[in-house]
């Protein structure tokens, strides 16, 4: 008995304690930093879960991948066997057909209100224009030879700043890159209200930041609330087809809350639902992060070019968002653009305080939560943009 315990220790690696440590820093962040710790949490216990020797949770092949399963009853045997373990079951089932991102979108777009971005339409521009960290991170991560085309997309997406679409669409493209991608979105997620200022301050004078916009946006009409989910689909499977899946799933928990008929399942999506699939995604997206895998060259690169990607996308809306402003009678605040990068509300509330301490009279959230948003919309069509081109 203690000879397995002995030979347990023994199979630790300084690579396994650094990722323990890694692990226990993520549940910190969770707990004490309140960092996104629906996620970072059930993230952090997964790199715990795999990097202690002789657990069996999730079972790597010598090339680190998952192992596969076949049939139901080669995969109880398989189990039984010890060839593979409970988060091989998840990832398979849940991550590799793309069920759990897909259905975590539902329950997002039953928690969204579209109302500022049918409010102000020009916000879907400032949306666009925030996903050019994307496209810029693509091509320096292809052209660096470091990663293949399908990687470089899966690590440009981090520029979009919506989770989901950074999931699904590394799931399908580059799955052996999934925790690395994953863990690097949702913690550079959180810390958008770091990443964000130094970049807004840059690019803009105090007076631009001052500029006073109106509290209140234009009211809504319920006809346009419920029918923006349906056109923004249909216009979406039109354009780009590979993005049915993900804008479908958005727009359909959507149309459940503007419906006004199917609150109980609206309530339900946005609930218990969404918060089971989060931390089954989150056990295992830190799964498979064993320190074999995760301490590679290839993660340090995608680290630092999360930062890119998240520089350029800021940039873009805000950018746009003054040359708009070039054209208009009435300006809009600037900042407003770079709530385009989507990580909702972190970047509209970002702006939202940035604006307050330019000019105490601006309340400028309801005006960033459109771009913000459109962001998601925009993030969900790119990464259909990608699945079309290299699906």
């Amino acid at each position: 008995m203690f000879g397995l315990y002995e030979t347990a220790f023994g199979l630790l690696t300084w690579g396994n304690l650094l990722m323990l440590f890694l692990g226990g820093l993520l549940i910190y962040l969770g707990i004490g930093r309140k960092m996104e710790p629906i996620l970072l949490v059930p993230i952090g216990f997964g790199v715990l879960m795999v990097n202690l020797p002789l657990g069996g949770m999730m079972i790597y092949t010598p090339e680190g991948f998952p192992a596969e399963v076949g049939t139901l009853h080669e995969l109880i045997k398989a189990v039984a066997d010890g060839r593979i373990g409970l988060l091989n079951i998840l990832y398979t089932y849940g991550i590799e057909t793309e069920l759990i991102p897909l259905l975590i979108f539902l329950g997002v777009g039953a928690l969204t209100d579209f109302s500022p971005t049918i409010a102000r339409p020009i916000s879907f521009l400032f949306g666009a224009m925030a996903q050019l960290g994307v496209f810029v991170v693509f091509l320096i991560a292809h052209l660096s030879g470091w990663f293949t085309i399908n990687e470089a997309a899966a690590v440009g997406i981090i520029g979009g700043s919506d989770g989901p679409p950074t999931v699904y669409l590394t799931a399908a493209l580059a799955p052996q890159i999934l925790g690395p991608v994953t863990l690097v979105a949702y913690s550079y997620m959180a810390l958008v209200p770091i990443l964000q200022p130094p970049i807004i301050k840059l690019l803009t004078t105090r007076k631009e930041r001052a500029i006073f916009m109106k509290p209140q946006v234009r009211q809504v009409s319920r006809l346009e609330v419920v029918l923006f989910p349906i056109i923004v689909f249909v216009v979406a499977a039109l354009l780009v087809p590979k993005s049915v899946p993900l804008i479908g799933m958005f727009m359909f928990g959507n149309l459940l809350r503007a419906s006004g008929v199917t609150d109980r399942l609206a309530q339900s999506a946005g609930g218990v639902f969404l918060d089971s699939l989060t931390f089954l995604l989150g056990v295992t997206v830190g799964s498979l992060m064993p320190a074999q895998v995760f301490l590679a060259p290839q993660t340090l690169a995608i680290v630092a070019l999360a930062v890119v990607a998240f520089s350029f996308s800021t940039a873009g809306g805000l950018l746009t968002a003054k040359f708009v402003n070039l054209f208009l009678k009435e300006k809009i605040n600037p900042m407003i653009g770079a709530a385009g990068v989507s990580a909702i509300p972190m970047s509209a509330r970002v702006v939202q305080k940035m604006g307050q301490e330019a000019n105490p009279r601006n309340f400028l959230i309801m005006h960033a939560m459109g771009p913000n948003m459109a962001g998601a919309i925009g993030t969900s069509v790119v990464a259909g943009i990608f699945l079309g081109m290299l699906g």
